[in-house]
């Protein structure tokens, strides 16, 4: 087992479509801006490409060499001789794998922590996602984890010619190096995984190997990122949105963690906190997609409790 990977049960046959990348629903939310949307498909992002009068900003990858290549010829053809950048909200490799791509073309740009991640489990990630076996596996054949050739500590404001976007590292949460993107002239936040629309969070809890997520660290961040809002976000999965994708994602992680606090402080064992959690969290979102990574988010806020 590669070093930071999940045991092999934690790993099941990828059975979902093919996590292509496809440019049948490119939107056009904000003048110069537009967002190659997920259609729904796991393990595919919703991919931005944010323009100035200089350069292009391409947010996301998707996953391995063919999926960045359909971006970075989207990219090239709408940039029309600007220059490129790339960046990726955290190393996952749906965001973060195909940067490889990009190199000689763009600038990738991404947080000190973020670059770790990368150097540190990415190696691992590769090889523990090539065990969903299928389209998952082929689309990771060829990939090399890719450094970015500018690392900034915990802001950096890219100037794309008449546009500023905003880079800035949330600190630890989904990830120890997530990231937001915001453009403040179109009032738009890209939140990666920090955020999913009309799905529970994304707990990637799995110890020994990876414990990096934090519950309560992630509540903070997403407190910090609702006060301040935007009209138009892109969460990292799902249908784009308002502040309320901030609200819902916020209330969601404080009452998961209230609710799995209350019951460990009662003494109750962890499998029954899981179990009633789960079927109040289900019973507030039935429409929400995910509910495998409910009972990952108690392990972690359960463990947070007891340090």
């Amino acid at each position: 087992m590669p070093d930071h990977a999940t045991p092999d049960h934690a790993v099941p046959e990828h059975t979902a479509p093919d996590p292509a990348v496809r440019l049948a629903d490119v939107r056009e939310p904000a003048r110069d801006l537009v967002v190659i949307a997920d259609r729904g498909v796991p393990l595919v992002p919703n991919i931005g490409v944010i323009g100035g009068r200089d350069a292009v900003l391409v947010v996301e990858t998707g996953i391995g060499n063919e999926n960045a290549e359909t971006v970075l010829k989207f990219a090239a053809e709408y940039a029309k001789g600007r220059r490129l950048y790339l960046t990726t909200t955290h190393f996952h490799p749906e965001h973060a794998f195909g940067a490889q791509v990009f190199a000689g073309e763009a600038t990738y740009l991404a947080n000190r922590a973020q670059a770790e991640d990368l150097a540190e489990r990415g190696p691992g990630y590769v090889e523990m996602f090539k065990g969903f076996g299928g389209p998952v596996e082929r689309r990771l054949e060829g990939v090399e984890i890719k450094q970015p050739d500018l690392v900034y500590d915990s802001s950096y404001d890219l100037d794309l010619g008449g546009r500023v976007v905003q880079l800035r590292a949330t600190g630890r949460a989904h990830s120890r190096g997530d990231q937001v993107i915001r453009v403040p002239d179109a009032d738009m936040l890209f939140t990666g995984d920090l955020v999913e629309a009309a799905q529970f969070s994304i707990f990637p809890w799995f110890p020994p190997h990876d414990t990096d997520v934090s519950g309560t660290r992630w509540i903070g961040v997403m407190e910090g990122l609702a006060e301040q809002g935007a009209d138009i976000v892109v969460p990292g999965h799902g249908e784009l949105g308002d502040t309320g994708l901030l609200t819902d994602v916020r209330d969601y992680l404080r009452l998961l963690r209230d609710e799995t606090w209350r019951r460990r402080d009662s003494a109750v064992d962890e499998q029954t906190i899981v179990d009633e959690v789960s079927a109040l969290m289900i019973e507030r979102h039935p429409d929400w997609a995910g509910r495998e990574w409910i009972s990952h988010g108690v392990g972690c806020l359960c463990a947070e409790r007891a340090a």
